[in-house]
């Protein structure tokens, strides 16, 4: 049977608020009932005295009737708990008591009476008040607090004429006062009841703020995931999770929004590169069927083109079939690159050369359009294994794009090696063009798309992407509209096999 952590964590907690409290109220009702014993003791102690002074003259006169009226005056005040009184010698006989059939009698030295003086094995006039105390229970059933307290002979005692006691003498007897316990253990019983209720009430109470912040805290939190991970789980990865508090689980919450985004991003980098996937098939199907007919045109515009240099005009139309036939000749090869990317024959490269050969194939062009070209290639750059062709036409198609960001205005490309993490080698191309705008930065890669107008293909960005996932490198860009664009290669110093490269992510800065 499946249990709730939440109930868990209650039931937990319960328990241990339960037993503590449990204790703390074990512990209360012990050290009340001990403080209401020794209350009723010194109470019981107090009144032995009061007895013993109210008889002293009686005692050492011997005026044994007055003595007897006394304490029957006393042991009949059953209103103040008191149940009896008696005087007994230090033989244990009972010389005078409230209760008149008990006159005469011995009581054993084992006895509840005697046990403190026999038991303790020293005199009982060095007895504490606790010592002297003993509980018992009465005839009835209820408990009775006896309380002994010894006469000793005093020099009035020994020298009086009536009935001296020898000097050796040090104990006449004892004067026992019997304290009825019913009110005390009445008082117990309800403070006992008191605290099992209040322990009760606490624990409840206790239980129920448990629950409500357990609910609070983890159980609504904890519902929120399960079921922000179940609607993940079919699909839905718009799914976001609210954020309350400054704990744990709010941060389990941003981790499980921030994951949800992340897999939204690659979903749709996985469609994107499925959709790339389907455009190359088609377009390695249709170059394929235009190629040969398109050769075939170019042929025959070309050898027309021969027969009628004379005529100028039927020349001039045959100039733009050629040209405009070897453009989508370009289109096609591009299509061709993209849909069939050659596997790159990895080799040692240094980087700064490949830089070198291409920025010689573009410099005439950027050059007729007033472009001012820096290098500032890194000494001792590492050298990483990768297809020095490849790397090339992707350093190309980057200078060639930062020259059309320029225009015809004229400006300067930057281009730049350094050392990465990892021992890997970054190629940097930066341009005072006009940069990108934002809301186009997320699409560059796409293939066909393109912001040149009718003056691109779309396909550069897309096919050098390709080649360095290829690598398994990343290829980044930052721009700022107006400012120019910052494209960035990275070569990882060492690739697996067949490549697979990091997601490219662009970013805007």
């Amino acid at each position: 049977m499946r249990t709730r952590i939440g109930t868990r964590l209650i039931l937990g907690a319960g328990l241990a608020t339960a037993a503590v409290i449990g204790g703390m109220a074990f512990a209360l009702l012990r050290s009340h009932t001990a403080q209401l014993l020794a209350e009723r003791t010194r109470s019981a102690d107090q009144l032995s005295e009061t007895i013993k002074s109210a008889t002293h003259f009686d005692m050492l006169e011997n005026r044994r009737e007055n003595l007897h009226r006394q304490i029957r005056a006393v042991g009949g005040l059953r209103g103040e708990g008191i149940q009896k009184v008696r005087v007994f010698n230090k033989e244990g006989r009972i010389m005078f008591s409230s209760a008149e059939e008990e006159i005469g009698t011995s009581l054993d030295i084992r006895g509840e009476a005697c046990y403190a003086c026999h038991a303790e094995g020293r005199p009982l006039e060095r007895l504490g008040i606790q010592a002297r105390a003993r509980t018992f229970r009465a005839s009835d059933g209820t408990r009775v607090l006896g309380l002994i307290n010894p006469i000793p002979n005093e020099p009035s005692c020994s020298t009086a004429a009536c009935h001296a006691h020898s000097a050796k003498q040090s104990l006449l007897g004892v004067l026992d006062v019997n304290i009825s316990l019913a009110e005390v253990d009445r008082e117990i019983a309800r403070s006992r009841m008191l605290i099992m209720l209040s322990a009760a009430a606490a624990i409840l109470a206790g239980s129920l703020i448990l629950w409500w912040l357990n609910r609070r805290l983890v159980v609504r939190p904890v519902a929120a995931l399960v079921a922000g991970t179940r609607r993940v789980g079919e699909g839905d990865l718009g799914t976001t999770i609210p954020v309350s508090g400054n704990h744990e689980l709010s941060e389990l919450a941003v981790a499980f929004n921030t994951m949800t985004q992340r897999l939204a991003e690659t979903q749709r980098q996985l469609a994107q590169a499925d959709k790339l996937a389907s455009v190359g098939r088609l377009a390695a199907g249709v170059a394929h069927e235009i190629n040969n007919p398109l050769t075939g045109v170019l042929s025959y515009a070309s050898l027309l083109r021969k027969r009628l240099a004379d005529d100028a005009e039927a020349a001039e139309d045959l100039d733009v079939i050629v040209r405009e036939t070897v453009r989508c000749r370009g289109i096609i090869r591009g299509l061709l690159d993209f849909a069939r990317p050659t596997p790159p024959a990895r080799k040692p490269m240094d980087l700064n050369e490949v830089v070198r050969r291409a920025v010689s194939v573009v410099m005439t062009q950027l050059s007729l359009n007033q472009v001012d070209l820096s290098l500032d290639l890194a000494a001792e750059l590492p050298v990483v294994p990768a297809d020095g062709n490849q790397i090339q036409q992707v350093a190309v198609n980057l200078l060639l794009n930062a020259g059309d960001a320029i225009g015809d205005g004229g400006g300067t490309i930057r281009v730049a090696t350094q050392t990465g993490e990892g021992g890997s080698v970054e190629l940097l191309v930066m341009d005072n063009g006009r940069g990108i705008p934002p809301e186009d930065l997320p699409r560059i890669f796409e293939p066909f798309y393109t912001t040149k107008g009718n003056h691109g293909t779309g396909l550069g960005l897309a096919v050098s992407w390709g080649i360095v996932e290829a690598h398994g490198g990343a290829l980044e860009v930052r721009s700022d509209p107006g400012q120019g664009t910052c494209f960035t290669l990275r070569i990882p110093a060492s690739t697996e096999s067949g490549g697979g490269g990091q997601p490219l992510i662009p970013t805007t800065t």
